[in-house]
């Protein structure tokens, strides 16, 4: 009789010492939750350098701003190249990179909030694009994310059809055309073809 007593009151102190723990642990002394220390998984961002990166019309943005929720929000870059934030109104977008749009944010959101925490995220990039047209399996548009070469490009477009003709490529660049031999550059001949690829080229597998 008398163990039992104690095992039931030893149970029940553990029991408030489980309960007292996890009280600690999701709330404050007044009650109420933490808050989550950042409100976006950086991970979704896209692969670019934000202090060379030039932020353009149609890219998706993500704005944050430690601790206001009002100002943290993910926005389009309109073909004009601004966004609207709340307060602020228009800004500047396009043109930037990363890091000079949030220091512009942060200037004038200290006119609203006390020394802003603010950092910008490019999620998508959409202002950039190569394509790909001809004799490859998936032809197309392509985001330019990061730097990229002829050949690396060519990765991308799923592999040459059966008749393809790899010695000439064509890359059109405005009123320019670069050739590009697939069959040299592979075997490490005239990498000087290999060049880099620019927003708004075509690469034609005849």
């Amino acid at each position: 009789m008398g163990i039992g007593r104690l095992v039931t009151g030893g149970l029940a102190i553990v029991w408030l010492a489980i309960s007292v723990a996890g009280t600690s642990q999701g709330a404050d002394a007044t009650g109420a939750k933490p808050e989550t220390t950042r409100q976006i998984d950086t991970s979704v961002a896209a692969p670019v350098d934000p202090g060379k990166y030039q932020i353009g019309p149609e890219d998706v943005l993500f704005v944050r701003v430690w601790r206001e929720p009002d100002f943290t929000l993910p926005l389009a870059v309109r073909p004009d190249g601004k966004i609207t934030m709340p307060l602020i109104g228009e800004v500047q977008a396009s043109g930037q990179t990363p890091l000079q749009l949030t220091a512009s944010l942060k200037e004038l959101l200290t006119q609203y909030l006390n020394n802003p925490e603010v950092n910008v995220f490019v999620t998508e990039v959409r202002s950039k694009k190569f394509y790909i047209d001809g004799e490859m399996y998936r032809p197309g548009s392509f985001a330019l994310v990061t730097p990229t070469s002829v050949l690396e490009a060519l990765s991308r477009g799923g592999g040459f059809r059966d008749f393809a003709n790899t010695k000439k490529i064509r890359v059109l660049r405005g009123s320019q055309v670069h050739y590009f031999n697939y069959n040299e550059v592979t075997k490490g001949k005239h990498l000087e073809q290999n060049i880099a690829v620019e927003n708004g080229d075509h690469i034609i597998v005849p």
